[in-house]
């Protein structure tokens, strides 16, 4: 067909033309050719590997790339994403047109108007707008089971860098596309090649907007999820905050900046901009499973669950299935958690979140000899984490090695020496004996003395302290802060050794009562809701035993 009808749009193949009545839509570049290549299957699902090869060849592009340029072409026929007319989504496998293109003759053109440059639009860059799938706990004290981002969150997307189709090509373009290409890997040292690049970038453009956001989303993950300096995460914030400079309404941005937030354990900001960038860009489902991700972490955790489960393409969120089984498992659905935690250990060998999930979902259900071989096989798979080695330590503690659990801890503060919570851990669980008081109450000085930003874990490791000075009260007071700021790990807290001593202290067991009452109710609110899993139907409101 060289012209064709789709519903009340008129396509002129050859003079490359999309007509809606007399009005000529703004869609030429990539957004044609998209849209042609859908014409050319009908009404026929094209997945991600065709629209790649038949659109954006020679060049190599993720499916990241394609999305953005669907939102753009729909962006230009007036169509949404959420109730489409003319170009639909297909879950985890690519694109169709929504109605059989007709054929038709083709339509006279409309009589020419003067150009008006206050009519002028310029499409917007889209050098990958997703947020990180598994946001890095703050730098001074975290303690949460999940380090993600996420999106994702998550590693780092593959994006080609894409530009407005009338604006000029950067001689920086080439380099881009190899840096997006390293970073889309989600390894350490592919993610320092795409650094390096990004900077080359910048070198030879330094007005580029994408290697601004390249490198921020490099620098950052980085700093997240490959135990990077954190300094990278500050450069990651300035990097975003000068593309915001220039354009404040870049949904990119705005999430990026949530992301370097949200390494650096800034919670109200990384939300702030988490929301900002949502607002702009509904269909960000990366930076709505981020933002998940913090909900969890306030204790909202049904919230949480259903924002993950609302995902229209989860398969995309590198971290989704791992935040899913957690919160299953903070509810206390600790069945369908187990088979969810042991499914992603099996699948993502390389993610180092469920490396940590399943071994310590075992622990924390009892099963302490099967948590040390998964913890085994984790350790063995090159993914290292400070979260990984106070595991292990964990582990070894229950075992009555209180030596190798004082090294397991001490390797967790040198892989990330700046952060509080391992410092505390290492000098707590020394191998040569007890601290010394004085290390003691000077250590409890320097933690009150720091911002919580919003995470539970600053409670946590100050009740650490409190229990090693022998106040049962504080460190009890201490939970309890820590649950009104969202902690709601009561199966950790029965297990784990670090809070033995404080397990006959008056006081201990209404702590208990208080997560535990909570988390009924949102079990109950999941149970109730239409849009609970598949594998909770049938299930009680109240948990077999305790948060179990």
């Amino acid at each position: 067909m060289t012209s064709a009808q789709l519903l009340d749009l008129h396509i002129d193949r050859a003079l490359q033309q999309v007509r809606r009545g007399d009005a000529v839509l703004p869609v030429s570049g990539l957004s044609w050719r998209l849209l042609d290549c859908l014409l050319e299957h009908g009404t026929d699902v094209v997945d991600f590997d065709t629209l790649a090869r038949e659109v954006w060849a020679p060049a190599v592009v993720g499916e990241d790339a394609i999305s953005q340029r669907v939102k753009l072409l729909r962006q230009a026929l007036g169509d949404d994403s959420r109730r489409p007319r003319y170009v639909r989504s297909v879950r985890g496998r690519g694109y169709q047109l929504c109605a059989p293109p007709q054929a038709c003759a083709p339509m006279a053109p409309p009589a020419p108007v003067e150009p008006s440059a206050a009519t002028a639009v310029t499409a917007a860059t889209a050098a990958t707008a997703a947020a990180p799938e598994g946001p890095q706990r703050r730098l001074h004290a975290r303690w949460a089971w999940l380090a993600a981002g996420v999106a994702a969150a998550g590693g780092i997307i593959a994006v080609i860098v894409q530009r407005p189709d009338n604006a000029a090509h950067s001689p920086a373009d080439p380099v881009l596309q190899r840096a997006a290409y390293y970073a889309g890997i989600g390894q350490a040292s592919n993610n320092d090649r795409a650094i390096t690049l990004y900077r080359q970038a910048l070198q030879i453009d330094p007005d580029s907007s994408a290697a601004r956001r390249g490198l921020a989303r490099a620098l950052a993950a980085d700093a997240c999820l490959f135990n990077g300096r954190p300094g990278n995460a500050q450069e990651a914030l300035q990097l975003a905050g000068q593309v915001l400079q220039a354009a404040p309404d870049d949904a990119a941005a705005h999430a990026l900046r949530g992301y370097a937030h949200d390494c650096l354990g800034a919670m109200p900001q990384a939300i702030a901009d988490y929301e900002q960038a949502l607002l702009r860009d509904p269909d960000d489902e990366r930076t709505r499973a981020s933002l998940a991700y913090l909900q969890q972490e306030q204790g909202h955790l049904a919230q949480a669950l259903k924002a993950n489960l609302s995902l229209r393409a989860p398969e995309r969120i590198r971290f989704r299935d791992v935040q899913v089984a957690r919160e299953l498992e903070l509810l206390g659905f600790t069945d369908a958690a187990a088979r969810r935690h042991a499914r992603n250990f099996q699948l993502y060998p390389d993610n180092v979140f469920s490396n940590i999930a399943w071994p310590r979902a075992l622990m924390n259900m009892g099963e302490q000899d099967k948590a040390r071989q998964a913890l085994d096989q984790a350790l063995a798979r090159g993914t290292p984490h400070p979260q990984l080695l106070r595991l292990h330590g964990e582990l070894l503690l229950m075992g009555g090695d209180r030596q190798g659990a004082a090294e397991a801890f001490e390797q967790g503060r040198l892989l990330r020496p700046l952060q509080s919570l391992g410092k505390t851990l290492a000098g707590l669980q020394q191998g040569s004996g007890t601290p010394s008081p004085e290390w003691i109450a000077a250590r409890l000085r320097e933690v009150t003395a720091q911002a919580d930003d919003g995470w539970s874990d600053a409670a946590v490791e100050r009740a650490l302290l409190h229990q090693a000075q022998g106040d049962a009260g504080a460190a009890i007071a201490d939970l309890h802060r820590a649950v009104d700021a969202g902690f709601r790990d009561a199966a950790w807290l029965r297990v784990t050794p670090l809070f033995a001593p404080l397990r006959q202290a008056p006081g201990w067991e209404r702590l208990l009562a208080r997560i535990e009452a909570d988390v009924a109710a949102q079990r109950a609110q999941v149970l109730a809701a239409s849009w609970r899993p598949d594998d909770l139907k049938g299930l009680s409101a109240t948990p077999a035993a305790g948060t179990r």
